[in-house]
Parts: C-alpha cells; structure tokens; sequence
C-alpha cells in the first residue's frame, strides 16, 4: 500500500496543506468546527498515520519521555509509572518504561539509549550509583527528574515519601503496645530510601531509651533473607515485632512465618512499608505504610514538563508524606 500523506488528506478534506498541519498541531484558534470535522473524516476514510519523525525534527521534539525504573517488581513503581504514563497521555506524549534490576550498568545503558532516541526527558528511580552520569545530564540543563530515591550531593528535582518520620511513627507504634525485641528486615544498605527507614528506626528506639540490637537488624539481597530471618529466630531472645522494610521483603518475611508454622499477629507483629496491592485480603492485622503513588507520579511528570517547556525554576525536592492504615 503506498503511504498516505498530509496532501493527500488536504485534497480528500477539501482545505490546504497548511490547514491540516495546524489541525494536527492542535492549532484550532481559527479552525471552524466543520472544518475540523471534514480533516477528521479524511483522516479517518484514509487510514493516514503523522510522521512523528518529520515532525519531532521540524518543533526539535520527539513528543516522548523516558521512565526508568529501579526494579518493575516494586508495586509502588507500577503505581507511579502508571500516574506519569496517565499524565503524558493528557499531553499528546509517550512514555517509554525501562526495567535497570537495580543493576548501574544496566541504568547506564538505559539512559543512553534513550538520550541517543532524543526523548525530550528522563524521570528516573535512580540505582544511585551513576553520580556522575546524572551530573552530566543536570549541569548541561537536561530535563531530569528523580523519583522515590534522593541522589546524593546532587542539587536535582526529586520526588520522594518521608521515609525516616514514617518508619520512626511506625516504631513508635510497636513500642506503644508493648513490644521491646523489635526487629528491622531491609535489602542493601545502597540507596536512600532504605538508609532514610533505618534511620527512622534507630531514632525512634534510642528516643524510647530502648538498646539497640544489631543482631536485629537485617540487611541482605532478596535471595538471602530467608537465611537471615532463620538466624533472627534462631536467637535465644527472639523478635515480637518486625518492620518488614519494602514489599519484596514482606513477602519473604511472610513466606518464611508459614514455613515455621509461626503466625502473624500472635507469635509476631507486622509493619510493611510499601504499597500492597492485596493488603485489604490478609487476614492477620497487619499495617502498611502506604505511599501517594498517584501523587507522586503526577508531581514527577509536572516537573518534567516544566523542565522540557523552559520554565524556570531552582532544583527543589518534594517530599510527600506516607500514611500507615
């Protein structure tokens, strides 16, 4: 089949060139609405597609931005990247989503494969181990935004939860009814997010003038924490309360509970913070800290635009608190 073309659909509508481009651009000021119709009904009959490429080289865009994320398994990163995704429909724009594993080879070579497709910008869940990738990209004025993870000794626009007064009010909680051996489960120490948690954790023990153990503090790969957990409950004095540090360790610390036959809101309390899809079908009381993904992921997008439309503004990060049900 040939390719159909602007003229084509200019002939077939009955109006010039020039008109249909305005009608593409969404340029309708002093568009009437049955010219418009008449563009639509050809572009329609005639099955014709823009050429994007034409296009993006003649306004210097390419109408697309890039989210790379950590780790997709997360469910609070579906959530934003879906929020973001939402908000650049709203604008004629395409996301591309990108999965780095937390691997910073793998980031690296996300991000320079989607800066060589010239996307108009990146929101990134940052590995945090590309400083000076993400320096580059910031001192010559790319549109960047980070999310869920602070970068640094790096003045960026970032989007993040409060993470150290949400895990201290959560261990506050345990302290409140009662509890004393209160465990902390978290996968490497490499990003903020899981330093900011242990913060908030140390805090909040040495504010109730409680010992910490560091016997009860575990910090290991996803594939390793079974092992680890088998340590902490292998303790003489063993853990009533435990702070499960994100989703993929709760499940980990769940699994792990039923392979001992030990339960859930009897033989130990939960904490989890992250975003769960299934929270409201556990039966056990369990609580969740729960993130404004939606929020979020809309603030990251704005920011984005803002960047990518030349609005000026200083670097700023944006923290939105978290609330435990």
């Amino acid at each position: 089949m040939e390719k159909v073309t602007m003229a084509d659909v200019a002939k077939e509508a009955g109006v010039s060139k020039s008109t249909v481009s305005q009608y593409l651009n969404k340029r309708f000021e002093y568009m009437g609405e049955k010219t418009k119709q008449k563009i639509e009904e050809a572009i329609e009959r005639l099955g014709y597609q823009p050429n994007y490429v034409a296009r993006s080289l003649k306004q210097k865009r390419t109408s697309m931005v890039g989210i790379i994320v950590a780790n997709i398994m997360h469910y609070l990163s579906t959530e934003i990247s879906r929020a973001i995704e939402d908000f650049c429909q709203e604008y004629d724009c395409h996301a591309i989503v990108c999965n780095a594993d937390d691997n910073p080879e793998k980031e690296k070579k996300y991000i320079e494969m989607l800066r060589a497709k010239q996307v108009d910008g990146l929101i990134i869940f940052p590995t945090g181990q590309n400083h000076d990738l993400y320096e580059r990209m910031i001192k010559a004025g790319y549109p960047v935004v980070f999310v869920d993870r602070r970068v640094e000794n790096l003045e960026a626009f970032s989007v993040l939860t409060d993470n150290v007064m949400s895990t201290y009010k959560a261990i506050q909680t345990f302290i409140e009814k009662g509890h004393r051996n209160i465990a902390f489960a978290v996968q490497p120490l490499t990003v903020s997010t899981r330093k900011d948690r242990l913060e908030g954790y140390k805090q909040a023990m040495a504010d109730s003038g409680l010992p910490l153990n560091n016997d009860f503090i575990i910090e290991s790969s996803i594939d390793g924490m079974k092992d680890k957990l088998e340590g902490l409950f292998s303790l003489e004095e063993r853990p009533t309360a435990l702070f499960a540090g994100n989703d993929r360790v709760f499940l980990k610390v769940v699994e792990f509970l039923k392979e001992k036959g030990l339960k859930v809101g009897e033989d130990v309390e939960l904490i989890v913070f992250d975003n769960i899809p299934f929270a409201h079908l556990v039966e056990k009381p369990i609580s969740f800290i729960v993130q404004p993904a939606t929020e979020m992921g809309r603030k990251a997008a704005e920011l984005l635009f803002d960047q990518i439309n030349k609005v000026e503004r200083e670097p700023e990060e944006f923290v939105f608190p978290s609330q435990m049900v």
